[in-house]
Parts: C-alpha cells; sequence; structure tokens
C-alpha cells in the first residue's frame, strides 16, 4: 500500500469524486434511454437494467459524497457513519427491484402479460455499457487502491456489475430480436434476479460486491 501525503491523498480523492461524476452523467442517460425504450417494447430485461442503472447512479453519488465528505476534512467516524447508512439504502433499492423484476418475469413466463418487442435501441445501450462501465471500474479501482478505500472499491465492483447486467440483458435482447424467442426476455430479468440479491445484502453489509468473481 502507498504511503500518501495529504496533497496527493486529496488529488487522489477529487479524482475518485471525478470518476463518480462521469459515473453518475453516463447511468443517467443509460438509465434514461433503457427505461424509456424498455417500456416502449414491454422488455422487462431492459427496464430492470435501467432501474439498475438508477441504482448505481446512487451508488456512484453516496460515495463521491463520502469522498468529497473527507476531501472537506471530516472525521474517519462522520464518514463510516454517512457509508453505513447509504449502504443500507442501496441494498433496500436493489431487494425492490429484485421483487419486481421476479414478478413481472413471472407473470410474463406464465402469458399474463404482452410479450416483449425487439428493440436495437436496447442493444446498442447494452453494448454502449459493456464498453463504458468495464473502464470506468478499473480507473475506479486503481484509485481505491492508492486510497485504501473500501466504499470506493465497492462501487467499482458495481460498475463492474452493471456490466455483467448489460451482458444479460443484451442476450435477451437480441434473441428475441433475431429469433424471436419472447421468452428470451423475461428468463434474463430471472437471471439478473440473484444478483440484485446478492448485491442488495452486500451492500447492506456494508462489504464488497459479491459480482467481483463474476464481473473481474
Amino acid at each position: 500500500m502507498k504511503l500518501l501525503n495529504y496533497t496527493n491523498r486529496l488529488e487522489l480523492l477529487k479524482k475518485g469524486i471525478w470518476l463518480e461524476f462521469a459515473t453518475i452523467a453516463w447511468n443517467l442517460v443509460e438509465a434514461t434511454l433503457a427505461l424509456i425504450f424498455g417500456l416502449k417494447a414491454g422488455s422487462i430485461a431492459l427496464i430492470g437494467f435501467g432501474f439498475d442503472s438508477l441504482i448505481e447512479t446512487l451508488s456512484a453519488a453516496i460515495v463521491g459524497w463520502r469522498l468529497q465528505i473527507e476531501a472537506n476534512g471530516a472525521s474517519s467516524e462522520t464518514v463510516e457513519k454517512v457509508e453505513s447508512i447509504t449502504s443500507k439504502i442501496a441494498g433496500g433499492l436493489l431487494f425492490a427491484l429484485a421483487a419486481y423484476v421476479l414478478l413481472d418475469s413471472m407473470r410474463r413466463i406464465l402469458g399474463y402479460a404482452f410479450h416483449a418487442q425487439e428493440s436495437l435501441i436496447g442493444i446498442t445501450i447494452t453494448i454502449a455499457a459493456l464498453v463504458v462501465m468495464p473502464l470506468l471500474a478499473k480507473a475506479k479501482l486503481s484509485v481505491a487502491h492508492d486510497l485504501n478505500s473500501k466504499a470506493l472499491k465497492a462501487d467499482a465492483m458495481e460498475s463492474n456489475c452493471c456490466a455483467w447486467f448489460a451482458l444479460t440483458t443484451l442476450v435477451g435482447l437480441v434473441l428475441n430480436a433475431t429469433l424471436h424467442w419472447w421468452w428470451a426476455d423475461p428468463v434474463a430479468g430471472l437471471v439478473l434476479v440473484p444478483l440484485m440479491i446478492r448485491e442488495g445484502v452486500s451492500a447492506v453489509r456494508n462489504k464488497d460486491c459479491s459480482c467481483r468473481n463474476s464481473c473481474t
């Protein structure tokens, strides 16, 4: 672990904050497009991906706030308290999202809702996420290592998880668009459920994202 003086640590904190702003900006665009076109196509996988992007936005905002608090000279006790409270909020949102995706996916599989239409915009969004999110995650992991920041490391793992969500969603969208396998979309949604639950548990317990082995 590097021994950092105050100036170097402050520079790293500022870099971490900038990375979180970039994550927020990207995820707001990603979530907006995914939700709009997911609702239009009736794609539960794309809608779930959109909501996950919103949760990732919240996570980035929380960690950015935590880094800003330290940059402003707050005590370690204050930083830890903020981290604990906001992690529990993010975990609760993930549990709610998992319940929504599970119920709606089962409705569609059992024939109680119309089948999803193809979404070329959705495919484009998820491909873009597969490029952008791993790059952001790699940069955040580097800064987290130098700062020895568990919060930033966990958020970097969430960015990697977002890429995993994008891949799963993309598979469902492509199968639906090319082979007209209508069931691929709700099945892709169901695949996301255990990932959401594991992320939620990790957030509530204030531990690193459990997707780290799958996504790195």
